[in-house]
């Protein structure tokens, strides 16, 4: 199933920054790369997906967030937050952040 990108404010301004670092030129490969397959492939075995239970979905007070790897084993990798939705075959990202 193909599905489309939504992004709430917070996860659009994060994207931007990392685009506009050239520094982070890898991270944001890798961040694409990501964003490709959760568009295409939600069971791909690199997202690492699993839900995340500190952050509120934000059409559903109810609804899962989940959580996926662009990067893994290293320091300050990136991760995606997102959930299903609004919309029937969208996905919504809430958040591009480094790991800690």
């Amino acid at each position: 199933m193909q599905f489309d990108l939504k992004w709430t404010p917070e996860a659009g301004r994060q994207y931007m920054d990392l685009k506009a670092d050239a520094s982070h030129a890898d991270e944001l490969k890798k961040v694409q790369k990501t964003l490709g397959y959760l568009q295409t492939n939600l069971r791909h075995s690199s997202l690492n997906t699993h839900q995340f239970h500190s952050l509120t979905h934000p059409y559903d007070p109810k609804g899962k967030v989940f959580e996926a790897y662009a990067k893994n084993r290293t320091p300050e990798a990136y991760r995606i937050f997102w959930c299903y939705g609004p919309q029937r075959s969208q996905i919504t990202i809430i958040a591009i952040t480094s790991h800690p």
